[in-house]
């Protein structure tokens, strides 16, 4: 059965380049980003990793932890980190999962359940485990993405939705299209015009659907 948003997401332990880790404790109370790649040494894949390595900071600071995951083992990784940091200048300190027997690609519906080969498997065989999973606190997936293999990710944008689902869960507002933090939100139709003008006073009706007001702080 395929995940969808709000599913739990399934847990495993698995060795990475940081040691082994049971994902449910380590995401612990954090929020979590999860994405895979369909082979380590790999052009695309080498930029992303490089540029998630940039800005971990950011991330860090909305208590979201990064991990990655590709279709290698662990001792092939380190190698690899060897060439990220000399290629994109930035060292990866969060942990790479190394997924040889496609056990975690299995499980997240990345690869189908009966796929069984390891060895000789290239880029292309493994071309859908190329996906971003976002995990909130409380392990539910509050986002899932998958992108091809010849389209490098947009992490600013992985970013700008973490900013945007954790100001949602704390307030009941939506964010509109292109929404970048500090814009105006949207409040939800959960809430009522008397109760609007309470939470947020001086809103905007634009139809009675569609009100705006100023990003809560």
């Amino acid at each position: 059965m395929s995940l969808r948003i709000n599913d739990t997401a399934p847990n495993f332990t698995a060795k990475t380049t940081q040691g082994t880790i049971n994902f449910h404790d380590w995401i612990g109370d954090s929020w979590a980003v999860l994405f895979s790649h369909p082979k380590d040494f790999t052009p695309v894949c080498t930029t992303e990793l490089g540029y998630m390595a940039r800005i971990e900071p950011e991330f860090t600071r909305r208590n979201a932890r990064l991990i990655g995951l590709s279709v290698d083992p662990v001792d092939s990784h380190a190698r690899w980190l060897a060439d990220i940091e000399e290629t994109q200048g930035a060292r990866v300190n969060y942990p790479i999962i190394g997924d040889r027997e496609l056990a975690v690609a299995k499980l997240y519906d990345m690869l189908p359940a009966e796929e069984t080969a390891i060895d000789g498997r290239t880029a292309a065989t493994n071309q859908t485990v190329r996906s971003v999973f976002m995990i909130g606190p409380d392990k539910k997936i509050k986002l899932m993405l998958t992108y091809p293999m010849t389209t490098g990710r947009n992490f600013d944008e992985i970013l700008r939705v973490l900013e945007s689902m954790q100001l949602t869960a704390q307030h009941k507002v939506a964010t509109p299209v292109n929404w970048k933090n500090g814009d105006d939100v949207i409040i939800t139709t959960a809430v009522t015009n008397e109760e609007a003008a309470v939470k947020f006073p001086g809103y905007k009706t634009i139809k009675p659907y569609l009100r705006t007001t100023k990003q809560p702080s």
